[in-house]
């Protein structure tokens, strides 16, 4: 085979390709009527919640994709933690306190002076402590929000073995 068999076929070109989230839809009705099935279980209509959605795995932020819903940026994140996000304004630590508070195991005051969250933070941390996510919203979204984490280059890498 010559160089230029194998260079057949290869195109040279001006545009780039539009990088986003990968998001991959396989069924056939539409989003909002497959939340329907859990409308009484979210902060927000179904209509907002799938509005949301979309722009969130269009890559918009959690304030943006609320304006694009029109519901506040609280109500946003509380609907995203039901489908499966992780939308706590606490790492780990400050979760471990916050759940500290829940059992009584610390007062609300040295809670939130030890996370240095703000009410409203405070109050977000706590409903996602509080709420588990739905597993029937999240099997309605059919993986939009799922980010895929296989890596496309791992045959080309070589491991730790390869270097002897």
């Amino acid at each position: 085979m010559s160089l230029e068999d194998i260079a057949a076929g290869v195109a040279v070109t001006t545009t780039q390709s539009e990088r986003g989230v990968a998001v991959t839809d396989r069924t056939e009705t539409p989003l909002v009527e497959r939340l329907e099935s859990v409308a009484d279980d979210l902060p927000c209509t179904p209509a907002a919640a799938a509005t949301l959605v979309e722009a969130y795995a269009d890559g918009a932020s959690v304030g943006d994709a609320a304006r694009a819903a029109n519901v506040a940026s609280v109500t946003a994140a509380k609907t995203l933690h039901l489908f499966g996000e992780d939308t706590s304004p606490l790492g780990p630590t400050g979760r471990d306190i916050v759940r500290d508070w829940l059992d009584a195991k610390l007062s609300r005051t040295d809670a939130k002076a030890l996370t240095r969250a703000d009410d409203d933070a405070f109050a977000l941390a706590v409903y996602a402590e509080t709420h588990d996510t739905l597993p029937v919203a999240e099997s309605a979204l059919d993986g939009l929000l799922a980010v895929e984490h296989a890596d496309p280059l791992s045959d080309a890498r070589s491991g730790l073995t390869d270097l002897g």
